[in-house]
Parts: structure tokens; sequence; C-alpha cells
């Protein structure tokens, strides 16, 4: 039996007037899969995030989620269907505490002491616990990364988009939050959009490279980060 793919991407093209952003491309996600979207400033990563999480739809081509038709989907159904989205600015309250910013989150799928647990459980998870009680407005750039993880963490989706989850970070800030990422992989399929090198190093399985609006190379981290044709993107040459 074939099994449905996560999230199955096919001929995906958007355009903005004149301007090609995307480009004909085909992407599968497995279930539980860790993958990494890379690629220079402008290469199209990006706006293909929001197709994929119904910001934007495509010019031409179709987008599934476990079989279901999401290309005109907007973002709050595509959420419903099991797919959480961290943004690169953090989206949280600055007047709550950490507690009560999961809290809200957990509250869109749960109630009562049933929500209240999963908060625990989310931060004991992600190693907040001891910043339950502060209040996010005070916290550090990559302490509000997380806790906007958590809030994400919290509505229990199948999917987690991150778009650039490390931007800004110190280098134990990165280092940390690329731990929280593979944790969260054990439970939940993750797409990490991201430029830094390091942090994919310190992540990726599987890397897909995109370079003027087309997935230019994609493959095991490895092969993929030696590939002369990604360095050559990376350095601003042109791709062959």
């Amino acid at each position: 039996m074939t099994l449905v793919p996560l999230v199955d991407a096919k001929g995906i093209t958007m355009r903005f007037g004149g301007v090609t952003a995307v480009r004909d491309v085909n992407f599968t996600l497995a279930e539980s899969e860790l993958r990494c979207l890379i690629g220079p400033n402008g290469a199209g990563k990006s706006t293909f995030f929001k197709i994929l999480t119904g910001q934007l739809h495509p010019t031409e081509g179709k987008v599934t989620f476990r079989g279901t038709d999401t290309t005109r989907a907007e973002p709050h159904e595509i959420a419903r269907l099991g797919v959480g989205i961290k943004t690169q600015v953090p989206n949280v309250f600055d007047g709550l505490t950490v507690f009560e910013n999961v809290l809200v989150a957990a509250q869109r799928q749960r109630t009562g002491p049933t929500a209240r647990k999963i908060v625990s459980d989310v931060l004991e998870r992600l190693r907040l616990t001891s910043l339950a009680h502060s209040l996010v407005g005070q916290l550090a750039h990559g302490q509000r990364q997380w806790v906007e993880i958590a809030t994400v963490l919290s509505q229990e989706p199948d999917l987690i988009l991150l778009d650039e989850p490390a931007a800004g970070m110190n280098n134990e800030e990165v280092r940390r939050t690329a731990e929280l990422i593979k944790e969260i992989n054990k439970t939940q399929a993750v797409i990490v959009v991201e430029h830094d090198m390091a942090f994919i190093r310190m992540i990726a399985k599987t890397v897909t490279v995109f370079a003027q609006g087309a997935v230019l190379v994609e493959g095991d981290v490895d092969t993929v980060l030696s590939d002369q044709r990604v360095r050559d993107v990376y350095l601003g040459r042109t791709a062959a």
C-alpha cells in the first residue's frame, strides 16, 4: 500500500505581477520527518513557506496535507488540520507570564485541567518550567522564541513549521534551539526555513535548497552542503 505523504506540493508557482518568486516546485514531506529549507535571501523559501501555511495562495500547483487539498485554504483552516506555525517575529503577549501565554494557545484545542496539564507538560519538555511565572516582556530574545515554540506545541499539531527560529540568537541560544527542535521531532514532523548553515548542520537530516525560486538540490545534509552548486549560491555566484 502506498503511504500518503504528510505534505505533498506539486508544480507550485507563485507570481507577483511580472516577478516569479517560486517556480514549478515539487516537495514531499513524510510523517515525522524533519526537513530544512535553505537558500540565500530572495531564493523563494519564505514565499513557499507562506504557501504551505495558507498565507499565500499559489498562482499554479496544488498542496495537500494528508491527502486533503489545502491549496486555497486559509491559515486557520490549515491549523485546524494539525499544522502549527512559528513565524520569524515572536507572536506572544508581553504582559502575560510564560504559563499564561502557553495556556491561551492550549485553550484553542483543550479546556480546563486538560489544557493546564498540556501546558505543564510542554514547559517541562522544553525546559521552560523555571520561567513559568516570568512575564514574557521581561525575557531575553531567545527565551521569547522558545515560549512561542511552546505555544505552538501546546496546540498538539502533527506538523510544525518554523521560520528562521535561530535568528538573532547568540551561540548558546542557537545550540539550545537545535536541541529543542530535535526533541520536538521525536513526536512531530518539522519544517525549518533557515539560511544559517551552521545551525542547519546541527539539526538537519534532509535538506531542500532553494535558488532563484526553484529547488536547486535536495538530499542528505552532508551531501547537499558539500555540493559545489550550493556553495556557489551562498557565495553569490551563478549556479551551474
